[in-house]
């Protein structure tokens, strides 16, 4: 297993984390959760990500249950905020009411004193930057949290972000957490060289593009049996930005660059994201042991400059702006 800084920050993070979306707590059994998590901490991995939304605070307490096998001082815990966890009106959004709160529940569900980093899961602009920033910096003085981050923030907001928070006084963001895979490149336009000039790091995730990118899905079939594509709880993000005739094909000639290789695509859609040097980690989301096993293999996988121009070709860089979310 390769480590990386976060950024410019002393902090290093394993080049594969574990993933919590859709599956830890949620798609998994408690038996497979406990498995997967100890199959990646056994191999080198020392980031988890997860979210108060995944599963409604289900993924946090599985995954609270066994990183309590492990100690803390091993362990780099992302969790986040914004998305609605009930009905009453303020369990949302980035408040420093929802902020504080949420950060405490987590911190209940997860079965530790503190995370290692607490995200703002979306933008929320009913909330002034600085309301939230001061609730991040009020945790982290007291101890419970030691580093804050974004996820899908667009590159202005970020650096508008960590603006405020050196007018007020407070810590600047440590890491982005964008969507990025061979599908999916726009954030190589303006965010990662925004994070690069802010020496923030960059945990990506849906690397393989909800599968997408494995070679799972052939050309004129429809979703096998037991894929995400073919589970309508949770398809409909492949459905939305990936599932064409034409990345289905393109997935194929990845299995043969890959192949070539002696790995698997996913293997090679992994370390493809690896290359690019604003990614300190890549996320992966696994269902089997064994897809945990092939996922921490890619942090050690070098792709030939031969097989980054045929990728490239394949996969040619958006020619548009990023996407704001």
């Amino acid at each position: 297993m390769q480590y990386r800084k976060m950024g410019k920050w002393g902090v290093k993070l394993s080049t594969i984390g574990l993933g919590s979306y859709l599956t830890i707590g949620y798609k998994l059994d408690d038996k497979t959760s406990r498995d997967t998590i100890k199959k990646a901490y056994d191999g080198g991995v020392n980031f988890f990500d997860t979210a108060d939304a995944y599963n409604n605070g289900e993924a946090e307490k599985v995954l609270g249950k066994y990183l309590s096998d492990y100690n803390r001082n091993t362990l780099f815990i992302i969790t986040k905020c914004f998305a609605p966890i009930s009905d009453d009106i303020n369990d949302r959004g980035l408040s420093a009411k929802h902020v504080f709160e949420a950060c405490h529940a987590s911190l209940k569900r997860l079965k530790t004193d503190y995370v290692d980093l607490y995200m703002c899961h979306r933008p929320d602009p009913d909330t002034p930057l600085e309301e939230t920033i001061r609730a991040l910096e009020d945790l982290a003085r007291q101890g419970k949290i030691l580093y804050w981050g974004v996820s899908e923030w667009p590159a202005h907001l970020i650096s508008r972000a960590n603006r405020v928070a050196r007018d007020i006084g407070a810590r600047p963001i440590g890491i982005s957490e964008p969507r990025y895979n061979l599908l999916y490149r726009y954030p190589e336009r303006n965010l990662f060289p925004a994070t690069q000039a802010e020496g923030i790091g960059n945990v990506v995730f849906s690397a393989l593009a909800h599968g997408m990118l494995t070679g799972k899905y052939k050309p004129g079939e429809g979703a096998p049996n037991g894929t995400r594509a073919a589970d309508d709880d949770i398809n409909s993000v492949i459905n939305r930005l990936y599932w064409t005739e034409e990345n289905k094909r393109k997935g194929q000639e990845l299995v043969k660059l890959a192949s070539d290789m002696g790995i698997n695509a996913a293997q090679l859609a992994l370390a493809w994201c690896l290359r690019n040097p604003a990614v300190t980690s890549v996320i992966s989301a696994a269902t089997k042991v064994s897809q945990v096993e092939d996922n921490i293999k890619a942090s050690d996988i070098v792709i030939p400059d031969d097989v980054v121009v045929k990728i490239e070709e394949l996969y040619p860089p958006v020619e548009t702006v990023e996407c704001e979310h």
